[in-house]
């Protein structure tokens, strides 16, 4: 899955540079001014997306949208934190996908609410307390920290609250690309539009208590923190309520499945994460010099979300379609479902990234994996590859190959 390279990937990448290199000397030797820019540019996001301005002579025709950020976006900002969303209205490829990036500060909740679709959450940093509340009437209560999980199925009420010292950021991942964080389904919206007859009816409120009800959604709001985890599962009813499913999840805790030269990876899904039906995900981490190897997905399309690092990624579809992209923290990535793809570590520290996708177990297809298992002569006809060089490609120990 990670490695720094086989014998055919080394050389295939040193091809590339090659043909780039002779493309800049023969520009260089003609004085080609056809990349040249004498007009105005953005110079800071030029520095951050070199293959965007300059495409490798490998990349060809239109893949579509691959690539977008979170600091693009407008920041919805009240008195206890933040949101911001990447949904199919600003990446219009991502159609199965909506990502949302939020904070609350310390004792200030995302009000409680339920949605249309299942949410999917990684801690990025802080501390959290999550519930919910299962139609069965058993409740979950749990703490969060950063690299902890929560999986919540649409229709089932939930809250989030910042914990001490500084509460916690968030990424809210779910399985609808038209998703939008701003339209939930919130109850200080729900008691504002319904008649106070109707409220004293169905919870005997007084005049004087419907009155202090809110008038308006609250969203984020700040608050006093809560007792302790214990004290709060307690209150409710204990052990006799409490929920038959755990909903959170310690993933950064957890052994990477994978590990090899090049970087290591945790796969989390239905199989290890029962509550997560809906979505499926792999922590990656790569080295300095390592790469995700060339690969594709034959079940759903990928979004990704870059958490540390730098790195660069080529998408490649029919026909003969390819484009390289560069990502840095806090960007969204796609890849179309069977894509072909490989994303690379560019600088010297670990890139770390969310693979996701809309479906209840995570696969992948190594093509790497697919030359060594057919027959030489096969491999041969189609690419050339003398005898050891095949040889080699099926010695290579193959670490993650799932679907393959």
């Amino acid at each position: 899955m990670i490695g720094i390279g086989s014998t055919l990937a080394t050389a295939a990448l040193a091809g590339v540079a090659a043909n780039a290199q002779t493309r800049a000397n023969t520009r260089a030797a003609e004085h080609d001014p056809s990349d040249s820019d004498p007009g105005p540019e953005n110079t800071v996001l030029l520095k951050e997306n070199p293959n965007s301005n300059t495409p490798p002579p490998t990349d060809s025709g239109d893949v579509g949208p691959i690539w977008f950020s979170f600091d693009l976006v407008h920041k919805r900002i009240q008195e206890g934190g933040w949101t911001h969303q990447v949904t199919q209205r600003e990446f219009p490829s991502s159609k199965d996908i909506a990502g949302v990036n939020m904070r609350v500060t310390a004792g200030s909740f995302r009000e409680l609410h339920w949605h249309t679709a299942d949410e999917w959450a990684i801690m990025l940093e802080g501390n959290c307390r999550v519930t919910l509340l299962n139609p069965d009437g058993t409740i979950f209560i749990d703490d969060v920290a950063k690299g902890d999980l929560w999986y919540f199925p649409a229709g089932h009420p939930h809250s989030i609250q910042g914990l001490g010292p500084d509460g916690g950021e968030f990424l809210l991942v779910f399985n609808q690309g038209m998703f939008s964080e701003d339209n939930t389904f919130l109850p200080s919206e729900w008691l504002a539009h319904t008649p106070s007859e109707v409220l004293a009816k169905n919870f005997g409120f007084n005049k004087a208590t419907i009155e202090k009800l809110p008038k308006g959604a609250l969203y984020i709001f700040p608050a006093e923190l809560p007792k302790s985890l214990a004290e709060d599962r307690a209150a409710v009813g204990g052990p006799s309520v409490q929920s038959p499913v755990q909903y959170t999840f310690k993933m950064a805790s957890m052994e990477p499945q994978f590990r090899t030269q090049g970087g290591e990876a945790r796969v989390v899904d239905s199989r290890n994460f029962t509550a997560a039906k809906n979505i499926a995900a792999a922590l990656l981490t790569i080295k300095p010099g390592g790469m995700r190897e060339l690969h594709w997905h034959p079940h759903a399309s990928e979004w990704q979300y870059y958490i540390s690092g730098k790195g660069r990624m080529t998408v490649f579809s029919p026909v003969g379609q390819a484009r390289t992209v560069d990502v840095n923290p806090n960007d969204v990535g796609y890849v179309p479902a069977n894509a072909g793809h490989y994303i690379e570590n560019t600088g010297d520290t670990d890139l770390v990234a969310l693979e996701m996708f809309a479906a209840h177990e995570f696969q992948d297809v190594s093509f790497r994996n697919w030359l060594s298992h057919l027959p030489p002569e096969m491999v041969t006809s189609h690419f050339g590859l003398d005898a050891a060089t095949i040889k080699s490609i099926q010695a290579k120990k193959i670490e993650f190959a799932w679907g393959s």
